[in-house]
């Protein structure tokens, strides 16, 4: 479980292939990290499988490539990067669970003095679990949905986020994972479920 708030970003220290598997690694910048940890590198929660040479590697399968924008990473390339939560912590953001649903696509950005706005496409799937005022976390960041048109949504970014995140340096055309709210998706689930 995470809270979208990302903890830092990091470069992708390493990207390899063997056998079907896609291993990512980033640089250990914490001195408590353990196997079988689970961290989220863009909002996909990911399992710590090992821990050398000063470097966390994570091993991705196929189903997650295909379902999200890890695939298309490169070594250089800024990550967002979240620990799990942990019992008893602040929860800042929503709950997130690192399950991404699919990818949306960065369509306009559009800056002002006080906010910037992106809007982003989603799945036609995916729409029915936007709501406006709701949460989704797009590369790990949870934000606010703060306009809707089917499945356009936008989001309004401070200087802060846009600081501490990559979002400012995605162009248009960005595949951003996204994962929708967990409730919305369970209410909606729910609802299909008994034929209302």
């Amino acid at each position: 479980m995470f809270t979208g708030i990302i903890e830092r970003t990091l470069q992708l220290a390493g990207v390899s292939d063997d056998a079907g598997i896609r291993h990512l690694d980033i640089l250990n910048v914490w001195p408590d990290v353990v196997l079988g940890e689970s961290i989220a590198i863009n909002g996909v929660c990911l399992t710590v499988a090992s821990l050398e040479h000063g470097r966390i590697r994570f091993d991705v399968i196929r189903e997650t490539l295909a379902r999200t924008n890890l695939g298309g990473l490169s070594p250089g390339d800024l990550v967002n990067v979240e620990r799990s939560l942990r019992v008893g912590s602040r929860l800042d953001g929503h709950f997130v669970q690192g399950h991404v649903d699919g990818t949306a696509v960065l369509l306009e950005k559009s800056d002002g003095k006080t906010e910037w706005r992106y809007r982003v496409e989603a799945p036609e799937a995916l729409a029915k679990y936007l709501a406006p005022k709701g949460s989704v976390c797009i590369d790990g960041v949870s934000l606010t949905i703060a306009g809707l048109s089917g499945r356009v949504f936008e989001v309004a970014l401070i200087p802060t986020t846009l600081a501490l995140t990559t979002l400012a340096d995605r162009p248009i055309g960005w595949a951003f994972n996204l994962e929708c709210d967990m409730i919305a998706k369970q209410i909606v689930s729910f609802m299909e479920l008994r034929g209302s």
